[in-house]
């Protein structure tokens, strides 16, 4: 793909929304002059929060289990299993200084995203130097990271071999059924706590919580959303989520709690929510989440903290001098305070004993799925069937209400403002290029076959128009493929790059479709925004069909291929007055998605809760007369065969 010209267009245009937020946010913080006041914040911000961590499970049977145990020097571990949900083995292992007398602080560390969880020599560390300071640590391997390799019984599973990919995989299936994965993992921790609960040795009324980079997205949400934990150490997770965008860096699909940007919530204000109880925030000097952003959290949460008058000595700041990691230094910040806070005496570890991976299974072979649990996407799929089951069939007018209300379309009557581009030559031919402003610093570009090159430097719209929605850029498929060809050679093709494709992709199509790239990164900011990007993209194409109705079409007829078959789907259910619509390559459904263990498409083509309201063949037959299906595709993009 040559033309890209607007590749920075949409980070720039969540760099507006997402600053005038934060700044809206930090001007709201500053502002609290006294505890009256920052209870009412602080009660807001807890209410904010639950609503972003939902549906929360009910709590059935733990079902624990000791599988073995190690004695060490000076402590042992035991092996754990137990069962967050029904049939969801979690794995961990429990360190428990020797000699217990009386009930000690426990202590539970979420990891981060290592391959081999809880096994991690740096987790093994920060464990170790816990125990041996006289606390009960319970560290638990997360979904696909040391023992909890979901797809271990599947044979090709490239797509979700390391463990980001494999979380962002769960999170997009989850989406179409309105969960959160990050609810998910936050659960999983509600039920290691539990479990540590249970144990005589541990006095409930110390207990820490701490982890790394993903563990420290985990100890920030935990934090937040569970009143029974009593000091905190995230590390290597907290910043803004400003930064993070400014910065362009995606994060797990965890890390993006719905809506809760659009609430003008900041990370900072996840430990704001349970001031005034002890937090020491941990960094590195060289890591890729911004130390600025770390730095300004520090800030809000000590100034908060002040207002309330909670003791100096319960915030704290630690950064450490090398790059993303628990190092040590941050580790034994992390049991100092925690000592601290607890009362006892830290106790200085000069030598750490690094067990092997497999010396620390909970399970016979190192798989909770070979031990009996069953896979996420399992689980995913019978919660899709019940949907199914209650569904009820719905008419058209009913249908196009549900789909409007999904994409959060709003301003349906809104004619777009028109930019003409200079032309561009596709083969030999020329365009006329349109820059169609659907939205605030958004440009979607159309691009129009002309025989007269000369003409190509205004807008004159034929009585029938035919458009076209690529699957990822219109030049490419003007040049590749036979549908787009054969249209472009028998009509005054109009073709439509929506917002992120083709000419604002924002990186060059053979990197597009990574499964961690700025695509998948854009539509985390519209989650944390309480939105949608593929109505935002639905919003383009409606847009465009208003403006070309404006300027004087009376029949247009509308073409997708691969992901502009899913826009041309729903905008031919919510547009009444389309001639046809002929979709090519889009999915059979929805419901094929959470019906196999991977999916390649896009995170962006996930309808959040869609599958609560309708599916794909629902909006096929509403508009059955006027609908042409091309070659569907599976979920791997390519054909049913």
């Amino acid at each position: 793909m040559k033309n890209n010209n607007y590749r920075h267009m949409m980070v720039d245009y969540f760099v507006d929304i997402v600053r005038d937020i934060s700044e809206f946010r930090d001007d709201n913080l500053s502002k609290i002059m006294d505890k009256n006041i920052a209870i009412i914040y602080q009660e807001t911000v807890k209410r904010l929060i639950k609503q972003a961590f939902t549906p929360r499970p009910t709590k059935t049977p733990l079902k624990p289990q000791i599988t073995g145990t190690l004695q060490m020097n000076g402590y042992r571990i035991e092996k754990i299993l137990f069962e967050s949900r029904p049939e969801c083995l979690v794995s961990a292992n429990l360190y428990i200084p020797d000699k217990i007398e009386k009930p000690t602080p426990g202590v539970i560390v979420p990891c981060g995203h290592s391959e081999d969880g809880k096994a991690c020599a740096l987790y093994q560390e920060a464990c170790q130097r816990l125990v041996h300071s006289g606390f009960v640590v319970l560290i638990y391997d997360p979904f696909n990271q040391g023992e909890r390799d979901q797809y271990a019984l599947l044979s090709e599973r490239d797509a979700v071999r390391s463990c980001c990919p494999a979380h962002n995989m769960m999170g997009k299936q989850l989406e179409l059924i309105g969960e959160f994965f990050g609810m998910w993992r936050v659960w999983d921790g509600i039920r290691a706590l539990d479990y540590l609960l249970t144990r005589p040795e541990v006095d409930r009324t110390r207990i820490g919580l701490t982890g790394n980079s993903g563990g420290g997205t985990l100890t920030t949400w935990l934090w937040a959303v569970d009143d029974r934990f009593t000091m905190a150490a995230p590390g290597c997770f907290v910043t803004t989520f400003r930064n993070n965008l400014e910065n362009e860096l995606p994060a797990d699909c965890e890390q993006y709690p719905p809506g809760v940007v659009r609430s003008a919530l900041e990370m900072a204000d996840f430990f704001i929510a349970q001031a005034p109880k002890p937090v020491i925030l941990l960094g590195q000097k060289y890591d890729y989440f911004d130390r600025r952003g770390l730095e300004s959290a520090y800030n809000d949460i000590k100034y908060f903290y002040s207002i309330i008058k909670a003791p100096k000595k319960n915030i704290e700041l630690s950064i450490g001098p090398e790059g993303h990691g628990y190092s040590v230094h941050n580790q034994e910040a992390m049991v100092e305070f925690f000592c601290k806070h607890a009362k006892m005496k830290p106790v200085k570890v000069e030598k750490t004993e690094i067990l092997d991976e497999k010396d620390l299974y909970a399970t016979p072979e190192g798989n909770v799925i070979k031990a009996g649990s069953k896979p996420i996407f399992e689980m995913i799929a019978e919660k899709a069937d019940k949907l199914a089951e209650n569904r009820k069939k719905l008419g058209i007018e009913a249908l196009r209400r549900r789909l409007i209300k999904l994409l959060n379309l709003v301003n349906l009557d809104f004619i777009p403002y028109y930019r003409i581009l200079r032309p561009t030559n596709i083969e030999g031919k020329t365009y006329a290029r349109y820059a169609i402003e659907t939205e605030t610093n958004i440009q979607s570009i159309m691009k129009k076959r002309m025989d007269k090159p000369q003409y190509s430097y205004s807008l004159d719209v034929e009585e029938t128009v035919h458009l076209y929605l690529p699957h990822l850029s219109s030049e490419e498929d003007l040049i590749n493929d036979p549908l787009a060809i054969s249209l472009r050679d028998s009509h005054q093709l109009y073709s439509l790059d929506v917002r992120g494709l083709g000419e604002s992709m924002p990186e060059d199509l053979d990197k597009f479709l990574q499964p961690y790239g700025m695509d998948y990164m854009f539509h985390g900011y519209y989650i944390l925004l309480g939105n949608s990007y593929i109505g935002h993209r639905v919003n383009d194409v409606l847009a465009t069909i208003r403006l070309l109705v404006n300027e004087g079409a009376k029949e247009i007829h509308l073409y997708g291929r691969g992901q502009g078959a899913i826009l041309a789907l729903f905008a031919g259910v919510i547009e009444k007055n389309l001639a046809s619509v002929t979709i090519k390559n889009a999915p059979p459904s929805f419901d094929s998605w959470v019906h196999a263990p991977i999916v390649l498409w896009p995170s962006a083509n996930f309808l959040k809760g869609v599958l609560k309201e309708f599916d794909l063949p629902d909006c096929m037959d509403a508009i059955k007369d006027k609908l042409t299906v091309i070659e569907p595709w599976g979920v791997d993009m390519k054909p049913i065969s």
